[in-house]
């Protein structure tokens, strides 16, 4: 509820679930007047806040009970100071396209909207896919979609393709840094924190100012990481550190300033997100998030 003011300021569109929730907001609304109208698919008074109304049909993370939704809109529709702009729930085993789980929550919501017609409740946007619903499952798609994972181009589970229902997402992130110095060590020479890396053979080692403070998990040396340098893939030597990598390139020429992709591509190489994932026993979505505010935000555009 403290938040409600600045989302009102901000002309922001709250989720709500709850009395609560809308007594808060109305509160709010009384307090605060709009920035601005907020926009709608449907016609709204210049004062009154659009807000979406979510349903729990399965997830239980968030949403009112299918039961409560009719009363909920109702309330809303009720307040001078708000606006229903659109109706929602969230997917829980999406991922799994064979899993019946998904088809059962799309029913329940359904009746949800079914309930809202019969009694003359438009629910205006009404969204159910996150990326994995939006792909794996057309009839999730309804007026909006919430891609999350896919819009980095990266698939929300790796069964898809196997399943038949993938589709061709081409990856937009990568993360890169440069090499910060260069050693040749003699064989038998022992790397980084617990001198866990040894050295079977004399070998350049690159040094990359770039760690776990910036999401590189400090156990990904441990489970086979590699990087690329010169369009070749190399193994993290040793433990991630705070903030630096090293990077075993062997024989290989390797020069201070050379580009280092950890996600990304680099000639006819390619490392992505999910083979980190797959190292680790995780999923790509928690690879992209930990990539801390440290790492400097660069963005292009392609055609």
């Amino acid at each position: 509820p403290a938040a409600l003011p600045t989302v009102i300021e901000l002309g922001l569109t709250p989720t709500i679930y709850s009395l609560e929730h809308i007594h808060a907001l109305e509160a709010a609304a009384r307090a605060v007047r709009p920035a601005r109208p907020a926009p709608s698919v449907n016609p709204i008074a210049a004062p009154a806040i659009a807000v979406h109304l979510k349903v729990d049909t399965g997830m239980h993370r968030v949403g009112c009970r299918p039961e409560d939704a009719l009363a909920l809109a109702q309330a809303i529709l009720a307040s001078p100071h708000l606006a229903l702009e659109g109706v929602s729930t969230h997917l829980a085993v999406a991922d799994n396209v064979e899993d019946p789980y998904t088809a059962a929550q799309l029913s329940i919501f359904e009746g949800v909207l079914d309930d809202l017609a019969a009694h003359g409740i438009d629910p205006g946007i009404v969204h159910t896919a996150n990326s994995a619903g939006a792909i794996g499952h057309p009839a999730a798609r309804r007026t909006m979609v919430r891609v999350g994972i896919s819009a980095y181009g990266l698939d929300p589970d790796l069964r898809f393709h196997a399943s038949g229902h993938g589709v061709a997402l081409r990856p937009a992130l990568s993360l890169t840094s440069e090499v910060s110095h260069v050693q040749q060590l003699p064989a038998g020479s022992r790397l980084s924190y617990g001198l866990i890396y040894e050295l079977v053979k004399e070998s350049r080692i690159a040094t990359v100012p770039i760690g776990y403070a910036d999401g590189v998990p400090r156990r990904l040396s441990s489970v086979g990481g590699e990087v690329l340098i010169r369009g070749r893939r190399h193994p993290i030597a040793g433990r991630v550190t705070m903030d630096q990598i090293l990077v075993d390139v062997g024989d290989l020429p390797v020069e201070r300033g050379d580009e280092v992709v950890l996600i990304g591509r680099q000639g006819e190489e390619t490392l992505g997100a999910w083979d980190w994932a797959v190292r680790l026993d995780t999923i790509a979505y928690e690879i992209t998030c930990a990539i801390s505010g440290r790492v400097p935000r660069r963005y292009k555009t392609t055609t």
